[in-house]
């Protein structure tokens, strides 16, 4: 192929992108936006952790905490979703809206800590059960 023809082709062939207000379609298996429920977040920041493209961030004080997600670096991978015990993380399918700086699209809440749960207290066995579970020494004599 000549050089010339393949100039020609990229400069008069036309536009090969979509036009600002059209958007391609989401796919099936698009995952999307992550949300976040602050009223079951517990603070455990797991989320973070599995977030491979650093979207997540989270800051941990005396009694609160700070999460901030930024839709701008996020993957969409759902790694964080999966990791969320608590159910405080979705995804919607949708696109993440058009925006011109870095962090225009940054979402941050500041929470306070939730108390971990009690443990349960440990079964309590009954004295028959303890004579029965260490048997007397008595029948080896």
């Amino acid at each position: 192929m000549s050089i010339l023809k393949m100039l020609w082709r990229n400069l008069w062939g036309g536009s090969r992108t979509m036009r600002f207000p059209l958007k391609p379609q989401e796919t099936p298996g698009f995952r999307g936006l992550v949300r976040f429920d602050p009223t079951l977040c517990t603070g455990c920041a797991i989320c973070k952790f599995r977030c491979t493209a650093r979207a997540i961030e989270f800051k941990g004080g005396k009694g609160e905490f700070t999460w901030s997600y930024d839709p701008g670096q996020c993957t969409f991978c759902g790694r964080c979703v999966e990791g969320c015990k608590t159910h405080a993380l979705h995804q919607i399918a949708e696109c993440p809206p058009v925006y011109t700086t870095v962090g225009e699209l940054k979402e941050s809440h500041t929470l306070a800590r939730k108390p971990p749960a009690p443990r349960p207290a440990p079964a309590v066995q009954p004295a028959a059960e303890k004579q029965t579970a260490n048997p007397a020494p008595e029948a080896a004599q």
